[in-house]
């Protein structure tokens, strides 16, 4: 009988196939969702209206990421919901099958080969950077050590004009206290050289912009993420008389989305001199500051929109004098709601609702410039619903078929794309595998042998 491990088990689980390996799942029990390359068999489960993410792997390594991904979440760091580990899974020959991760399906989200299947501008690449460096930045904040930074291990949502990007794999990773220098500087690399390799690969596939260069990129992201480090924790020095620099370093923090929990602040003997350095740095200052005002949980630069356009409403209505959580409900039932109430249902997948709301308020934008008159936000939902919002694919899963985005040829199994495509007539060789099973080839036992590795690397 299989073993459930999970915080709140979800009781619609348990009848699933799991003495069945899960590459041989029966199809109505899946669903075809996009994803990233993976080393293990990866499958998303459909259990009524929620959908699993499913990954095979060994015992030790599934209860490992399970807790690492419940300790991630509970510090609040953007990260997939872990739901919980089966174990103890038996074949119908009584043979041992490997145990199970299951992880929360993170709507609205692509891997990035979705978003670069139909080809990407620089300016977009130029953002998913971003969103991976503050994502490596905020996971080493916490003490989390990755060990296996990847496009491949990231999923990305659109966040206003931005993305934000999401872990999905903690298989490696490893949380501390602090981390060191050089702890921090050696994931760093790591992450350097998984996306050389990643960016050559969409190089090949000419995914990627012909301007691009892959080393040019990944040294981008070194830069990058050296910078954001610096002003996130580094140590600045400044005359006794410039005491508002101590306010300028708190609001660039607040700008880039982070607060400062604890700032460190030393004055020399003479008082001629202050230096600050701050010591806990929390990311997500907007969007705690939006949930605060109206309960709306978003991404940081939604927040940041959408806070942007409440103070712009208060202008508009002229209540500068209102305390602002009034302000903050007038807002929510006068501008956001009817927004989002005026999209027809059957659109309503196409992207979440902050995310709705940022692109109305750049469609009124843009209209109101183009007919030179202030286009009210009634019409403005109207038009982007009919110019925009009707042309766009679907984000959110689709229960009854599945495309990724942009993808010209049919998958052989929708949901194992690394099956490869129906008219390729076979698979791409790996000369590392067609060795190792050539005839006359020593097999390797199960345990390392050195002797028997250089007896095969000797031929």
């Amino acid at each position: 009988m299989p073993r459930f491990l999970a915080a709140q088990p979800d009781a619609r689980l348990l009848p699933l196939p799991w003495h069945t390996p899960l590459a041989e799942w029966p199809h109505e029990h899946l669903v075809a969702l996009p994803r990233g390359i993976s080393r293990h068999v990866v499958r998303f489960i459909q259990v009524g209206d929620e959908v699993y993410a499913a990954k095979e792997v060994i015992e030790t390594a599934a209860v490992h990421e399970y807790r690492m991904l419940t300790d991630l979440h509970r510090l609040g760091t953007p990260a997939v919901e872990p739901t919980g580990v089966v174990t103890n899974r038996v074949s119908s020959e009584g043979e041992p099958l490997d145990s199970i991760l299951l992880t929360r399906h993170l709507q609205f989200s692509l891997p990035y080969r979705s978003l670069f299947s139909s080809g990407v501008r620089r300016e977009t690449v130029s953002r998913l950077l971003d969103a991976m460096v503050v994502l490596l930045a905020r996971l080493h904040l916490i003490g989390f050590l990755w060990g296996d930074v990847s496009l491949s291990n990231i999923l990305f949502r659109r966040d206003a004009g931005e993305f934000a990007a999401y872990l999905v794999d903690a298989e490696t990773g490893e949380l501390h206290d602090r981390l060191s220098d050089g702890q921090r500087l050696h994931d760093l690399e790591i992450a350097m050289v998984n996306l050389f390799g990643e960016f050559s690969d969409l190089e090949a596939g000419r995914m990627l912009d012909e301007s691009l260069d892959p080393l040019g990129l990944v040294q981008q992201i070194e830069a990058r993420y050296r910078d954001l480090w610096c002003e996130l924790t580094g140590l600045e020095r400044f005359a006794g008389s410039e005491l508002y620099r101590i306010e300028s370093r708190v609001r660039r923090l607040n700008e880039l989305g982070f607060d400062v929990a604890e700032l460190d602040i030393h004055t020399s003997p003479t008082g001629d001199t202050i230096s600050i350095q701050p010591k806990v740095v929390d990311a997500g200052h907007h969007s705690r500051r939006l949930l605060r005002l109206t309960g709306l949980d978003t991404e940081e630069n939604q927040a940041r929109r959408l806070l942007n356009d409440l103070d712009t409403y208060r202008a508009r209505t002229n209540q500068g004098h209102v305390e602002e959580s009034v302000l903050a409900h007038q807002w929510l039932t006068n501008a956001f709601e009817p927004v989002v109430t005026a999209i027809p249902p059957e659109l309503a997948g196409k992207r979440e609702p902050a995310q709705i709301f940022h692109e109305v308020l750049d469609y009124r934008w843009y209209q109101s410039q183009r007919e030179n008159r202030e286009v009210p936000l009634t019409e403005a939902v109207h038009g982007y619903v009919r110019d925009v919002l009707s042309v766009l694919p679907d984000e959110v899963i689709s229960h009854e078929s599945f495309s990724p985005l942009g993808e010209q040829r049919q998958l052989a199994n929708p949901l194992d794309p690394s099956q490869g495509f129906v008219d390729e007539d076979e698979m791409p060789e790996d000369p590392w595998e067609s060795e190792a099973f050539a005839p006359g080839t020593e097999v390797l036992p199960d345990f390392l042998d050195i002797e028997a590795l250089r007896r095969r690397a000797q031929g």
